[in-house]
């Protein structure tokens, strides 16, 4: 007889020899403690309570905590870090969780045996690309160190001078979402990127005058981890981006452009993590007249 675990290594039920019992999940709060209890609710164990952590002492007891790596719902996840790419791809999004213009898509990843594996990235005037009628005009490669972080970034959104901020983007994206050809791709820099190597954890906050304040967090995988996490994504201007590489692998992105860079149109907020300064002491020496 033994435990079953899913694929997140969470263990969910008992398996006997001759059959499986269902199980349900018992968080027994005690103290400081919060202890998982698994009992069977048929089988040979019966109603018997297995304590998880009965060999631990008191002190320790206190300072333990649990984790259920799958509580939480998604909007929870989208702002704590534990939502995966897969699960903000289309509509798989509800509508009141999403940020207006971003655009989160699949991208399949071929492996090629005793070879490597093969990807695209967009083609113009097909798929989401299509859809949307975006296609960069400069397109560039970055790589990240391991442990390394970038942004926030930002662009800045082109507004018509015949009308406000807020009601050209409530146009944009709330009254007439679907006209695309509104959208002034060749005024204002749009991003469409791609991940090619890594882990990225992508931070996404909507900046926009007269929008929600909604904000993305989730964790992207470059086409050497191929899977549902391989995606494509769409920043709009306005939208603050930040990247994070999370694995012990540099992060190689792709990305391109819907306009020419152009350095007045690349803002900053909360950047400081691109600057990181020496030691305080060797601050001093170095200033030292």
């Amino acid at each position: 007889m033994g435990w079953i675990f899913n694929l997140e290594g969470v263990a969910y039920g008992w398996q006997a020899r001759s059959h499986a019992s269902t199980a349900r999940k018992l968080i027994i709060e005690r103290g400081g403690l919060q202890d998982s209890v698994f009992r069977p609710s048929c089988g040979r164990m019966g109603n018997t309570n297995l304590d998880l952590w009965k060999g631990l002492g008191e002190e320790a007891k206190k300072a333990l905590a649990t984790r259920d790596y799958n509580s939480g719902d998604l909007k929870e996840k989208l702002h704590s870090g534990r939502a995966d790419a897969r699960e903000v791809v289309g509509d798989a999004l509800p509508p009141e969780l999403r940020i207006p213009g971003v655009e989160v898509f699949h991208r399949r990843v071929y492996q090629q045996r005793y070879r490597g594996y093969f990807a695209e990235f967009a083609r113009e005037g097909e798929g989401l690309a299509g859809k949307i009628g975006m296609w960069p005009n400069q397109w560039a490669t970055a790589l990240m160190f391991a442990g390394t972080s970038k942004g926030f970034h930002i662009h800045p959104p082109a507004i018509p001078a015949d009308t406000t901020p807020e009601a050209w983007f409530q146009r944009l994206f709330v009254t007439e979402p679907e006209n695309y050809a509104l959208r002034p791709y060749d005024q204002e820099q749009w991003d469409m990127m791609f991940f090619i190597q890594g882990q990225a954890e992508m931070f996404l906050v909507d900046e926009r005058a007269g929008m929600p304040r909604r904000k993305m967090r989730f964790i992207i995988e470059g086409d050497d981890m191929p899977g549902p996490n391989n995606v494509g994504v769409v920043i709009p201007a306005g939208v603050a981006h930040a990247i994070r590489c999370v694995s012990s692998k540099d992060l190689i992105m792709v990305y391109g452009t819907s306009t020419r860079f152009i350095p007045e149109n690349e803002g900053r907020i909360e950047h400081a993590i691109e600057t990181p300064t020496a030691p305080p002491d060797w601050e001093t020496y170095w200033n030292r007249s």
